[in-house]
């Protein structure tokens, strides 16, 4: 039931917020003011230093709460299984490996590989992953997946690259589950703006709202 209901909040919560930091200190902060603006599932990403050390610490934070704590850029088997042991809620990968969904099978913990062509989506799915990353979503547009749905009627595409605030209606329309956004919601930091994070990330949530209103 595990990994479920860790699926069902994903996809509830709608926007995951990608964060990528050059120090544990920053990579913490960021989470805070992206979680103080309502965002609740968050990818840390391998590029943090000490990723495992943050992902624990921050599981541990923000224990009995709604946020969700994965780990992005998992290349391998090792970074997924010690992520995993960290308390990684979710692995999110920017291609498919089966070595790591046969691991987060195991474990009963998502996996969201990367994909770009429908052979790849039609391998992740094999494997059993849930939702699969259209990556990067800038180059791939929202129309592919309006395109997919008729041959993959059932496939869960979570977007990532080109997401904003301003086009996640466009994304929710055209049959994504969920959105996938890094500096869109967290740039503002490298200046030291924090509340600007908190702004954005609020931004997105609302977007998200708004689009699947309309959309229900």
């Amino acid at each position: 039931m595990q990994r479920i209901d860790l699926i069902n909040k994903i996809v509830r919560f709608g926007v995951v917020s990608v964060v990528r930091a050059n120090s544990p200190e920053k990579a913490k902060r960021l989470v805070e003011a992206v979680v103080e603006g309502g965002i609740k599932s968050i990818e840390l990403t391998y590029s943090v230093p000490q990723a495992n050390s943050v992902i624990a610490d921050l599981v541990a934070q923000y224990a009995g709460s709604d946020v969700v704590i994965g780990a992005g850029t998992v290349l391998d088997t090792t970074s997924a299984r010690l992520a995993i042991i960290a308390g990684a809620q979710f692995i999110v990968s920017p291609c498919f490996d089966k070595e790591v969904a046969k691991l987060c099978n195991l474990y009963q913990i998502p996996y969201i590989p990367g994909f770009t062509t429908p052979v790849e989506a039609t391998e992740a799915l094999k494997y059993g992953s849930e939702i699969v990353k259209l990556f990067p979503g800038d180059v791939a547009t929202p129309a592919m997946i309006k395109d997919l749905k008729g041959p993959f009627p059932y496939i869960n595409v979570m977007p990532s690259g080109g997401v904003s605030a301003s086009n996640v209606s466009e994304w929710i329309q055209a049959g994504a589950v969920a959105v996938s956004a890094g500096g869109g919601v967290t740039a503002s930091a490298e200046h030291g703006d924090y509340d600007a994070v908190v702004a954005n990330a609020r931004a997105f949530v609302l977007s998200f709202e708004r689009a699947t209103q309309v959309l229900f």
